[in-house]
């Protein structure tokens, strides 16, 4: 069983002292889902570090940032720079994570973060065991956006968001 516990102020002090994301599976394509939580992340001040093996080999960048084909080659090219990598965020399967982990270990990360149904206790227990906070299957935007004020009110009540069905279009 994994000792980190996903309480408010653990969460918290995660999401303030981990500013440099490697968004392990991070998709060029706006519509996925780890497009828009490094989108939202890189728009709250987080450093959103691109980890995409295809995108890499063409020398491409996602969200303005190059992309790398491994956390290892990316640690090693913001060492370059002075920075280091605070966060592993593992779009990824479960299946997927043990080598993940030890690549997050390796670059001496500080959280692996594994998102929205994504879990492996084993590799959680390994990071754990090298001194990494872990998460598994939470989502680094929804938990940023509501311990940080993210979610507010905003189209609740502004019939921008309703069940009911419109009787005539709006345009």
């Amino acid at each position: 069983m994994l000792r980190t516990p996903d309480t408010i102020s653990t969460l918290r002090d995660i999401l303030t002292h981990c500013r440099t994301l490697a968004v392990v599976g991070l998709s060029p394509q706006w519509h996925r889902p780890s497009y828009f939580a490094a989108n939202y992340m890189q728009a709250h001040g987080y450093r959103i570090v691109p980890v995409n093996p295809l995108v890499a080999r063409d020398g491409g960048s996602i969200l303005g940032e190059p992309a790398y084909a491994s956390v290892t080659e990316a640690a090693a090219a913001l060492a370059a720079q002075g920075v280091k990598i605070d966060m592993v965020d593992c779009f990824r399967k479960g299946e997927d994570i043990p080598p993940l982990a030890e690549e997050a270990i390796a670059v001496g990360a500080r959280c692996l973060w594994l998102q929205l149904g994504v879990t492996n206790e084993a590799a959680g227990l390994r990071a754990e065991a090298a001194g990494l906070q872990v998460v598994q299957n939470r989502c680094v935007k929804i938990e940023h956006a509501r311990l940080f004020g993210g979610l507010g009110w905003m189209g609740v009540n502004t019939r921008v968001i309703s069940a009911k069905r419109l009787r005539q279009l709006p345009y």
